[in-house]
């Protein structure tokens, strides 16, 4: 049976995939657990990258794995977009078809003088609102733009509906920061069973 009809019809308890993808830019292999305990090992060879998904699986409670390599020599765009691709991939065959979750999350996250608010609906269609302006084009070696490219193929690809917002904030790594802890808290609300909505699924359209 295909990965993704397995996972569609998969328990709880086995909210788990691993994805490969093997393109002519990159070479990725990604793992989560969406009931985890916000394990990560993180080999994307961008720092300030993992340091962020680090902050995606610890807030949002996923057990994370990445390991990526890529035409770095180019500059780092299609590493970043290529891991948000296909972590987007991971989260949708790992939800499965979304029977008995939240479906809706949402976070605000400050970090000294920054704030940034995340919501999230697994609705099944992409779409992606961001709003952050960052103070300066790097943070260390790392190109902000690529923030916005990881977002778009994560959403691309789980199908949800994300609305991110910094509200305020001067640092540019502590907007990046509540930016990324904000998502995975706003994924850890939206994932989470419901227990009164066990066996059905969170549209009134019965399908999402």
């Amino acid at each position: 049976m295909p990965s993704d009809q397995r996972n569609a019809f998969a328990p709880m308890s086995a909210r788990k995939v691993t994805i490969e993808r093997a393109t002519l830019e990159t070479q990725i292999r990604l793992s989560v657990d969406l009931d985890g305990s916000g394990e990560v090992a993180l080999a994307s060879g961008i720092g300030f990258f993992d340091h962020m998904l680090e902050q995606i699986a610890r807030h949002g409670m996923i057990d994370l794995t990445v390991e990526a390599s890529g035409d770095r020599q180019v500059d780092d765009h299609h590493t970043v977009e290529d891991i948000g691709i296909t972590f987007g991939q991971a989260l949708a065959q790992a939800i499965g078809n979304k029977q008995g979750i939240q479906r809706y999350g949402y976070a605000y996250v400050p970090l000294d003088e920054a704030l940034s608010r995340v919501v999230v609906d697994f609705s099944g269609r992409p779409g992606l609102e961001y709003h952050v302006k960052f103070p300066r084009e790097r943070i260390g070696q790392f190109d902000v733009d690529l923030v916005q490219e990881f977002f778009q193929g994560l959403v691309n690809h789980a199908r949800l509906t994300l609305h991110i917002d910094n509200l305020r904030g001067h640092n540019a790594h502590h907007i990046a920061e509540t930016v990324f802890k904000a998502c995975g808290r706003a994924l850890r609300m939206a994932v989470e069973p419901d227990p009164r909505r066990a066996g059905h699924i969170p549209s009134t359209k019965g399908v999402l």
